[in-house]
């Protein structure tokens, strides 16, 4: 583990491998180096061609956290990653962790030299902004009475596990891992996705770098459209469906995809 520290002082810890290229891995919710869903397996297969770095976003594992929480400073914790292992840099996120991407590609134009995402969980299906609304209204409300078990169900739940999983699911080693992060929820889905998550065609239309949009062809239905709207905003842009795939893609699919794109030059 090595650790950097951001603009603001906080501490930024991430792990590294491989040389060449700098490619940096976004986690979505809930994600961290201590629960990676096959980040660092992953990176390890990106290591033979690139500098990969996967670190703790701020709040989450071995990173600290500073208050209150804003996305630029999300922001300056990539740039001084950039800084550290020397840039320019590639992006590839996966969930909310796409979204945070997105904004520092924007943010960061001509430091990121080409950004990949993976089922940025945006929708404009005008119902499923309604239950975004109520989802984040009593988020907001949990976090804030520090009830952190009951945020992480209500994200679960929202996300399709049947609340009569969750008690079983509460007994699992991995669910303090869960509660000790859960006021990220918080960043991830009110802050970086807002009020109704809409998906954001103006601002993608502002990226300039080539992007790679993807989504795996047995996830949710709502990706694929989100993804078709996200590639045609963007002026640089192409989409590509992983068959076989669900939100959480196969890192030995995602390899080699990610390898061929951040190659182009």
């Amino acid at each position: 583990m090595k650790t950097v520290t951001s603009k603001d002082g906080t501490t930024i810890a991430y792990d590294q491998w491989g040389a060449g290229p700098v490619i940096i891995l976004v986690d979505g919710a809930l994600q961290s180096r201590a629960f990676d869903q096959g980040m660092a397996q992953l990176a390890s297969m990106l290591a033979h061609r690139y500098t990969v770095i996967h670190h703790d976003r701020r709040g989450r594992g071995d990173s600290s956290d500073t208050l209150p929480y804003a996305v630029e400073c999300e922001i300056e914790d990539i740039e001084a990653l950039i800084d550290e292992v020397g840039g320019p840099a590639c992006l590839y996120g996966i969930s909310s962790g796409a979204c945070l991407a997105f904004e520092a590609a924007l943010a960061l134009d001509g430091r990121v030299t080409r950004l990949a995402m993976y089922e940025a969980p945006y929708n404009d299906d005008s119902t499923s902004k309604q239950r975004w609304q109520q989802y984040t209204k009593e988020l907001a409300a949990l976090l804030a009475a520090d009830r952190r078990g009951d945020a992480v169900a209500l994200f679960m739940m929202l996300v399709g596990v049947p609340a009569a999983s969750i008690d079983g699911i509460r007994q699992d080693p991995i669910w303090p891992l869960f509660e000790a992060i859960a006021p990220t929820l918080a960043y991830d889905h009110i802050a970086l996705l807002g009020e109704d998550a809409g998906v954001p065609v103006e601002r993608a239309a502002r990226l300039t770098m080539p992007t790679l949009i993807l989504n795996g062809a047995e996830s949710y239905p709502f990706m694929h459209e989100t993804a078709k709207t996200l590639a045609s905003a963007i002026p640089n842009a192409e989409h590509r469906t992983l068959a076989g795939q669900t939100h959480e893609v196969a890192p030995e699919v995602l390899a080699p995809v990610l390898a061929e794109f951040f190659a182009m030059d």
